[in-house]
């Protein structure tokens, strides 16, 4: 849906950048124009502008749709994850989309039978890559790419929203460890912290730290 609703929000913009139909769309439409748009009726006008007018208005009307649905997606998600793993959304960077795709990985209590192979799964433990006396590792290609994605997602959201996560890449950075590097080691972080939250909702007294320590 999200993919969909891109595409024809990217049409929409299209379309009224080539067609002259009124309608100032030289800037990124906002919600409140695509309402508009959405709202047109019938004119009397050329025949082409006609053809082109009604289908800005299917465009603008599929992406209200979308909208609404991605909007109860989304809700439906949080209400089946707080009743499964609430403790998942209170890891900083962890919404109802990533922690879909991590529970979905996850699937059930015994699939993943340690930390180390749900690292292998989601395709962020560390691989080699020294060359003679330089010891150094590379981003794993490998494993559940869907689950990567969502680990990459929330490393960046620490990177930008976190400001221990900011002391810790500053500090990496001043290392000479490069924004590969830090993402690599912020996402094998993430990952133990989330198999350790989920393994918390089967074990009491599990005691999960949100943030990486800056030092």
């Amino acid at each position: 849906m999200s993919r969909e609703r891109t595409a024809a929000i990217n049409s929409l913009n299209a379309l009224l950048r080539t067609v002259e139909l009124g309608f100032d769309a030289r800037k990124a439409l906002s919600v409140t124009q695509i309402n508009a748009v959405a709202a047109w009726r019938e004119r009397e006008e050329d025949f082409s502008l006609q053809i082109s007018r009604r289908e800005a208005v299917r465009l603008a009307s599929r992406i209200i749709v979308l909208t609404d649905q991605l909007r109860q997606n989304h809700a439906e998600l949080q209400r089946l994850i707080q009743a499964e793993h609430p403790k998942l959304l209170e890891v900083f960077g962890v919404g109802p989309v990533n922690a879909a795709i991590i529970l979905t990985a996850w699937s059930h209590p015994g699939r993943v039978r340690s930390e180390a192979a749900f690292a292998a799964l989601a395709g962020t433990c560390p691989v080699p890559a020294s060359s003679g006396s330089t010891i150094r590792y590379r981003l794993n290609h490998g494993g559940d790419r869907q689950l990567n994605k969502a680990l990459y997602t929330i490393a960046l959201s620490r990177i930008h929203w976190d400001q221990v996560t900011k002391d810790y890449v500053s500090k990496r950075t001043s290392q000479g460890r490069t924004k590969k590097e830090i993402i690599r080691s912020l996402k094998r972080y993430i990952t133990r912290q989330i198999y350790r939250t989920l393994q918390s909702s089967l074990e009491t007294g599990t005691s999960i730290p949100d943030r990486p320590q800056a030092a």
